[in-house]
């Protein structure tokens, strides 16, 4: 780990200029984001090697939180300091979230067969996309049966004790089953030079913390803070990629009667046509929820909460990575969490997104399409939303 003093190599409008082209134009989801960066900032601008970039990419995965937001961040700070990290995130973050906004506030004005038609069908596209994202991640986390056998473990156990708790219960058990499978080996890596120092770390953990205790007692304070606690919580607990944040969402606006089930599966299919971070589905919720406050300030509350959590595990855990990922228990752990959370996003692929997004067979036929297009013919995530809708407004009509 480099010294904290080390002056930022590049400047904050270097890498504005960089995340706003990667916020208008990195369609396809994180795994693609993680694609786009490395060709942007290590094969193009040479910011870092490639040795150095794989090793931000493992501390990011295996930490809580939007992976590729924080790898863009970690790129940021590593360029040029504290502004930079902020104008990545600002940069890359923005553009999906303002689009989805509008979108939001667009669709509480809709009426008519066809325009419902066209929101039913983005509730198809939800369970074509989580299905992939299903099946991706159960063959990268459960390559054995151990592994699978943690994931259907999870299944059955959130159709007992349902919601957030549930889910927090089963990644817990899952890590545990990971530290007695003991499978896990340590990694030696690349030291990663960041503006980081390590009572600085421990101050961003301390915090994250804080925030996770003081939150839920705010929250009968206003329904500012309520929404701010709900997302938050959501924040800390996604492992395994974005798609994971749909089942901690859904248990923290749609349980709770803040926002529609079909509001919610449309807001998270017309999530999937826009660039950027998946998590700025949280500017839609925001918006469209029925409590105040909603519209721009509710999403600007949320899209904050969802991602500050991950932020702040990132800066803490920074300073410590280089010895922290040498221990191979740590490793053991993130396997059976990482194949836990598979099962929770299996859960959720069931309910809410199929029982609430699939009524009768022709709405299965669009969905098997779009699925189909997503893994076999490859079609990039903005055709499939297109094509969901239109099949939507087409079902609509007939």
């Amino acid at each position: 780990m480099s010294d904290p003093s080390d002056p930022p190599r590049g400047h904050v409008s270097e890498v504005l200029a960089a995340f706003v082209k990667l916020g208008l134009t990195s369609f396809g989801g994180p795994v693609a984001h993680l694609g786009y960066f490395r060709d942007e900032f290590v094969t193009r601008r040479r910011w870092l090697s490639d040795a150095a970039y794989a090793d931000l990419v493992a501390l990011c995965q295996f930490l809580p939180g939007p992976a590729s937001s924080q790898v863009g961040f970690a790129l940021g700070l590593m360029r040029a300091g504290w502004g930079g990290a902020l104008a990545a995130f600002l940069a890359f973050t923005l553009p999906s979230a303002l689009l989805l906004v509008v979108l939001a506030l667009g669709a509480a004005q809709i009426e008519g067969a066809l325009a419902l038609g066209v929101l039913h069908g983005l509730k198809i596209v939800a369970v074509a996309i989580v299905a992939q994202a299903v099946w991706g991640m159960a063959r990268s986390l459960c390559p054995d049966p151990a592994r699978a056998g943690i994931a259907v473990a999870a299944v059955g156990l959130l159709a007992f004790v349902p919601g957030s708790a549930g889910m927090v219960t089963v990644i817990a058990l899952g890590a545990a089953a990971g530290l007695a499978l003991g499978r896990g080996a340590g990694s030696q890596g690349v030291p990663l030079a960041v503006p980081v120092s390590r009572s600085m770390g421990v101050a961003a953990l301390v915090l994250c913390g804080a925030l996770l205790l003081v939150l839920p007692l705010l929250a009968g304070l206003g329904q500012g803070f309520a929404l701010a606690d709900r997302f938050y919580r959501a924040g800390a607990l996604v492992f395994g990629g974005g798609h994971v944040v749909l089942p901690l969402l859904e248990a923290g606006t749609v349980a709770t009667g803040w926002v529609s089930q079909d509001a919610f599966l449309a807001g998270y299919g017309a999530a999937q046509a826009v660039p950027g971070p998946l998590f700025t589905f949280a500017a839609w919720l925001g918006a469209v929820m029925g409590p105040a406050p909603n519209g721009v300030i509710g999403a600007a509350i949320a899209l904050v909460a969802l991602f500050l959590p991950g932020f702040l595990i990132l800066i803490g855990v920074l300073p410590f990575w280089d010895r922290f990922r040498r221990v191979p228990w740590a490793q053991s752990a993130m396997q059976g969490a990482n194949a836990a959370v598979v099962g929770v996003l299996g859960a959720a692929l069931y309910d809410p997104v199929f029982v609430s997004g699939i009524t009768g067979k022709a709405d299965f036929a669009l969905a098997l399409v779009c699925f189909t297009g997503l893994v076999v013919w490859r079609l990039p995530s903005w055709a499939v939303v297109l094509l969901g809708a239109a099949g939507g407004a087409a079902l609509s009509v007939i």
